[in-house]
């Protein structure tokens, strides 16, 4: 699924945080008075089919922001930002415009009036992400303080997705739509489900919706490990590739290499370093001289072989600040540094 994300402002003055207070902080009950009245039918209805529960978190918009609104749809991510920071993370809900409502709920702003363009969110999750991890992105710029709300869609989006670790529900809940019919298809002997005809994000499709999810462990992993590392004639950035975002693109004396951190040093994550570090490899500008997978402790001496045997090293965190490498032989390096660079 195509998904929009939003950069929203609001913290970042005393009115935006009465309105993140009154309805970002608590739910409102929008089917009891005096927000129920102002609801049309078929709005009151569409958030009841979305929020059965007759309660949800809303935010709105001023008629600045009619153009940019129009392109908000349910499944959207917002990015709820002020004081340097990204506060908050959650998803579209039920879109629609109405002064009467908003009014319930938000002073009018004095120079726009009305917050008249109401969204309510399905997933909603308090964060702590600093801006300078948007600016780390290689789409993004330094002391870029998101003054205004800003759309962003393709690439663009899927970049602050990947890159800041969000997962949506809506993402859940269509894999999961995804195999329940695969399952009846091969089950019952009919054509496989193509995936673009699940991308029909309704409201009754999101009515289970679980909560956003924020994986914040790997980029506090890499900005420990970065912080180790750090030199005068060391390059430390990310790099967009065809195959993703690299979580870290070092260049210095010892020449190039690529990280990609993992929140366990489990199995399945190992693995997906693994797979996700051969992908990248061959994107990189320079040709990579090392791959290395960063996990938060050491993984098991089975996992350890099997990135060796690819030819990739193996970094762990050992105590607050400090790591240690094991590093793949130099023979199997070697070997593997020709399908490396092969693009």
């Amino acid at each position: 699924m195509t998904v929009v994300v939003a950069i929203q402002p609001s913290y970042g003055n005393a009115a935006a945080r009465r309105h993140w207070k009154d309805t970002l902080d608590k739910e409102v009950s929008f089917n009891e008075p005096p927000h129920a009245g102002a609801l049309t039918p078929d709005q009151q209805a569409a958030l009841l089919k979305t929020h059965p529960t007759g309660r949800a978190r809303f935010w709105g918009a001023t008629k600045a922001q009619d153009k940019n609104m129009q392109r908000l749809r349910t499944g959207d991510v917002v990015l709820f930002t002020g004081r340097n920071q990204v506060r908050g993370v959650g998803e579209v809900g039920v879109t629609f415009r109405n002064p009467a409502f908003a009014d319930t709920m938000w002073s009018h702003d004095p120079k726009n009036g009305s917050w008249h363009n109401v969204y309510s969110l399905t997933s909603f999750q308090p964060t702590q992400i600093p801006y300078t991890e948007i600016w780390s992105l290689p789409s993004f710029n330094a002391n870029d303080n998101f003054m205004g709300l800003r759309i962003l869609e393709g690439a663009k989006a899927e970049e602050i997705l990947q890159g800041l670790g969000i997962e949506t529900s809506t993402d859940a809940l269509e894999l999961s739509a995804l195999e329940s019919a695969v399952t009846a298809a091969l089950v019952g002997g009919t054509q496989i489900v193509a995936v673009e005809s699940l991308h029909t994000h309704a409201t009754t499709y999101r009515r289970d919706a679980g909560p956003v999810l924020v994986h914040r462990a790997e980029a506090l992993l890499v900005s420990e490990y970065t912080s180790s590392i750090g030199g005068p004639d060391v390059q430390v950035q990310r790099l967009r590739t065809p195959a993703g975002i690299t979580d870290l693109h070092i260049t210095g004396p010892d020449g190039t290499e690529i990280v990609e951190a993992k929140r366990s040093a489990d199995h399945r994550f190992v693995r997906e370093a693994l797979a996700q570090l051969l992908d990248y490899a061959p994107h990189s500008p320079e040709p990579a001289d090392r791959l290395t997978g960063l996990f938060p402790s050491r993984p098991a001496e089975q996992e350890v072989a099997l990135l060796h045997r690819y030819g990739i090293d193996c970094v762990f965190r050992t105590t607050p600040g400090t790591f240690e490498r094991s590093a793949a032989p130099a023979d199997a390096r070697s070997h593997m540094r020709k399908a490396w660079s092969e693009a």
